[in-house]
């Protein structure tokens, strides 16, 4: 087989390598340890950062790369990598516009969340979190390529790599594990395993690193247990800042399981948009758009101080806003609406006392007031007790780890002389220094993509270095063939073999504009089709529990009782939904086909009276 990057991880970071490596012309096989792609960054609520990009000068935003190194770097505080900050940053708009133009994302909104200088952070208009909407359009063309050129790109799911396979200082590929058997894989290696924000295991990164926020509910999924960071260390990687773990400080509690490890994130869009933190007297306590180990710093300060539980308040004009978020978090059971009065009632003060609370951060916004935590910016004014409000409780929670392995700005692994391993690459979560003491809200997608791609390049590059080893001058022409194949105008094909006779092929294609991953329309893998059982909704109504749960999407029911562990948004979100329709929620986060595609065995019938709506 020809020699191709091996990418661990199909997450946001391991999917923008790939596609790199891809789109230069290389060969790349992904491995998973879950079922799905997609890791902790389809959860990722507020966006993507760049500065200079095409969308901030059509809105006249005046922004600069230098403003945004700047901003970074401040929030990097003494453990900022000035080299690693300075490609994030200034590769940025790429990253966006790479975005924009290879995979047709809409990236046009743009907002400031805390600790920017201008707005920067961006988003589309539709309704989905930016995290799934980015995330899927990689995954879903990745997923494509697999299936039209299977040669090219090679998928393994369920696949947990346990080792990495050393010779020397040169990393010659992974072992991994797939049905209960050990496998081996040669290759560069491409490491995009994510963090260890939920790492309870016997050996945890968290317990030795930060015993003090072990205690902590984690935003993660069960996946990120600092699998690549305990594999790199163990052949002589180092890492670096491992107690830097962010605290984000707006976790939601679920009223229904306020003690449960997992929570679901409270978007830092909605305090940019306006949301207030109020304590349990009804007060402000901090900027609510400080940094975020700041206002977890101020939650935790109020929680001594026994002013407990912390409420993030938005009025009708950010609700309209976030009309996605709040609907989403509701859904949920998360969120609540509620009148001002309400309100009041329900913090255990006077409406009076909330109204004055109001009033004081009105005359603040309109510069009548100094804010005593130094708040610059407000949106949708004023806040007023006759209103209607969103409110959630919030509590910090384990979020991201900055914290993690070496590499420099080439995304090389480096080992304990600081010297690059051969054949090794780090992105995304993974990579350690990149983000400094503190992450500003929207870099980390923005480091997935950026360092994914840098990464890619670096390894494709290795790639056919490797591959023209041994062939030099005039014995490697005579060693390389071209092929041009006249069915597949703009492809062609190199084809070298080396003084063994070993043979490597590399395939490039002329790129066109704006579509270089542009997969061709792939005919339908598997036939699929709805039974004609009918259910009615009473019947569906008595499956209702972990052990027998059945779920009505778009006309049609399934049964996921045994499913529940597969499903990507985690257990949580479908008990939510047992015995009962699910449609609304559904439609904010997915497309219809990843029903037939990922889930084709769980429908067992149709809703009784009710017109089937999935699209298939």
């Amino acid at each position: 087989m020809a020699p191709r990057v091996i990418v661990v991880g199909g997450g946001l970071s391991g999917l923008s390598a790939a596609h790199t490596i891809y789109l230069s012309g290389g060969n790349v096989v992904v491995l998973d340890k879950q079922g799905f792609f997609g890791g902790n960054s389809t959860k990722a609520t507020s966006g993507i950062n760049g500065a200079l990009t095409r969308t901030q000068v059509e809105l006249g935003i005046q922004d600069s790369v230098k403003q945004f190194y700047d901003d970074t770097l401040k929030s990097a505080r003494d453990k900022a990598r000035p080299d690693l900050i300075k490609v994030l940053t200034y590769k940025s708009a790429a990253a966006v516009e790479w975005l924009q133009d290879v995979f047709n994302l809409d990236l046009t909104l743009v907002s400031r969340l805390g600790g920017h200088s201008q707005p920067r952070t961006h988003r589309g208009h539709d309704a989905k979190f930016p995290g799934m909407a980015i995330t899927y359009a990689l995954m879903q063309r990745l997923e494509e390529l697999a299936e039209t050129e299977p040669e090219r790109v090679q998928i393994i799911k369920k696949a947990r790599v346990t080792s990495l396979n050393k010779e020397g200082n040169k990393v010659t590929g992974v072992k991994y594990e797939v049905n209960g058997e050990t496998q081996s894989l040669d290759g560069p290696v491409v490491l995009a395993t994510g963090g260890y924000a939920a790492d309870f295991t016997a050996d945890s990164l968290l317990k030795k690193h930060r015993p003090d926020v072990y205690g902590l509910a984690t935003t993660n999924g069960t996946h990120a247990t600092g699998d690549g960071q305990k594999m790199v260390m163990a052949i002589g990687g180092n890492g670096i800042d491992m107690d830097k773990v962010q605290v984000h400080p707006t976790g939601l509690v679920d009223p229904k399981d306020p003690n449960s490890k997992w929570k679901f994130l409270a978007a830092e869009a909605l305090r940019g948009e306006g949301g207030l933190l109020l304590n349990g007297d009804g007060d402000r306590f901090c900027d609510e758009l400080g940094h975020r180990d700041y206002v977890s710093g101020m939650i935790h300060k109020e929680k001594d101080k026994g002013k407990y539980p912390i409420r993030l308040v938005l009025n009708s004009k950010a609700s309209k806003a976030l009309d996605f978020h709040t609907r989403h978090y509701s859904g949920r059971g998360l969120m609540k609406k509620m009148t001002g009065q309400e309100l009041a009632k329900e913090i255990g003060c006077t409406p009076e006392h909330l109204q004055k609370t109001f009033q004081t951060y009105n005359a603040i916004a309109e510069g009548k007031q100094k804010d005593p935590w130094g708040k610059k910016f407000f949106h949708n004014l004023p806040v007023d007790i006759n209103d209607d409000f969103h409110v959630s409780v919030m509590e910090p929670v384990l979020h991201f780890t900055m914290g993690g392995i070496e590499i420099n700005d080439k995304a090389q692994v480096l080992n304990s002389e600081q010297k690059p391993f051969e054949g090794l690459y780090a992105c995304g979560e993974l990579a350690g220094g990149v983000h400094g003491a503190n992450r500003l809200g929207g870099s980390s997608l923005l480091g997935c993509v950026v360092y994914g791609r840098v990464a890619g390049d670096s390894a494709s590059s290795y790639l056919f270095q490797e591959a023209l080893k041994g062939n030099t001058g005039a014995a490697r022409l005579g060693q390389i063939a071209l092929h041009i194949d006249p069915s597949q105008p703009g492809k062609i094909s190199v084809q070298w073999g080396g003084e063994s006779g070993a043979q490597a092929t590399a395939n490039t294609e002329a790129p066109k504009k704006d579509t270089a991953a542009a997969a061709p329309k792939k005919e339908d893998p598997k036939a699929f089709t709805i039974p004609d059982k009918e259910y009615t909704m009473e019947e569906v109504a008595k499956h209702n529990k972990k052990e027998d749960l059945w779920v009505v999407v778009k006309g049609v029911v399934l049964d996921l009782t045994n499913w529940l562990e597969e499903h990507p948004g985690g257990v949580q979100a479908l008990l939510n939904f047992m015995g009962r329709d699910a449609t609304e929620e559904f439609e904010m986060l997915h497309d219809d086909e990843v029903i037939p595609k990922y889930a084709p065995e769980q429908v067992i019938g149709r809703v009784k009276g009710q017109k089937v709506t999935l699209e298939i």
